[in-house]
């Protein structure tokens, strides 16, 4: 027999948080079920929901695939799933920056934010502050004096982006930074080894080949902790700059006329998910840490960092066409 998904749940509060009436939810899936990936393949959300999709339906025997539309900083995926029918059969994987950011800087919105209905946040993390070598910087205090002098040019994974974001709050310290995005990851990392830019603000496991190579230097985290990867690098507290700290969110979504017991079950399933070990040892591999969020308390979570956010977007008069 079996051993009951729920036994793995027993160590993941995000399971003990949700409501007690799980025997009025629906068993879920009840048949094939697409996760929607709103960003490339290869990237955390997209190897997270794989990783959950081969629990899931190894567990329940119904299909499960993923399937990528990447584009518009997650406004594309989000996009799709918002219009898909509230059975169970579409979920969303993405990234905060999609509700929290996106919504103040373009100035249409494919969806309203009552389109979608947070299932949980599953994730965090923060990003790595690194730059080329010959920058000749050493710490982020060096960063800073060299951008409050000649400025500063930097690479993120795109307009929008939680870099883009990181770089906006870093003109709230008065420094003189030139944002130049590219289509995702890797070839933004690229640009710092070429020398095209100063440096970037970005995932650290596509940076961290390179820093342990000396071909990058990393400065610090953006997140509230080190990072287990690189434990020797300060967070951007450590380093006298809290103004700088953010997190990126991993969230997953279901689509807004979901009904609520379904809801439950559906977040109820994927945090048992997550709380296998092969999961929780994906997300290590990815610089990740596990969240424990569902429901009204993701929901919150999220409010809580758009409002973070909003005035500094304002100020900046960060945009997308």
């Amino acid at each position: 027999m079996r051993r009951p998904l729920l036994l793995a749940a027993l160590a993941l509060p995000l399971a003990l948080s949700l409501p007690a009436a799980r025997a009025q939810a629906p068993a879920w899936p009840a048949g094939p079920v697409k996760f929607v990936n709103s960003f490339p393949p290869g990237g955390p959300s997209d190897l997270m929901a794989r990783a959950v999709a081969e629990v899931l339906q190894r567990e329940s025997g119904k299909p499960v695939i993923v399937e990528n539309k990447a584009g518009a900083a997650g406004n594309i995926g989000a996009d799709a799933v918002a219009k898909a029918p509230g059975d169970g059969s579409t979920v969303l994987f993405g990234i905060d920056t999609t509700f929290t950011v996106n919504p103040h800087i373009y100035k249409a919105m494919p969806f309203k934010p009552a389109d979608l209905k947070p299932l949980a946040v599953i994730a965090s993390s923060g990003l790595l502050v690194g730059v080329h070598p010959g920058t000749g910087f050493k710490s982020m205090q060096d960063l800073v004096a060299a951008g409050r002098g000649k400025g500063l040019t930097y690479s993120s994974a795109g307009s929008g982006s939680p870099g883009h974001l990181a770089a906006e709050l870093a003109q709230e310290l008065g420094l003189k930074v030139t944002h130049v995005p590219y289509k995702g990851n890797t070839p933004a990392v690229t640009a710092v080894l070429s020398g095209e830019v100063n440096g970037g603000v970005l995932a650290t496991p596509g940076m961290l080949p390179f820093v342990q190579a000396g071909r990058i230097t990393a400065l610090a985290v953006t997140s509230r902790q080190r990072s287990p990867l690189l434990p020797q690098v300060p967070t951007v507290a450590e380093a006298g700059l809290p103004q700088l700290e953010q997190e990126v969110l991993y969230v997953v979504m279901a689509p807004g006329s979901t009904p609520e017991p379904l809801v439950q079950a559906m977040a109820r399933a994927i945090a048992e998910a997550m709380a296998r070990p092969e999961v929780r040892g994906k997300l290590q591999a990815l610089d990740l840490q596990p969240e424990q969020l569902a429901g009204a308390a993701a929901a919150q979570r999220l409010a809580a960092t758009s409002a973070r956010y909003a005035p500094v977007i304002r100020k900046t008069g960060m945009q997308v066409e």
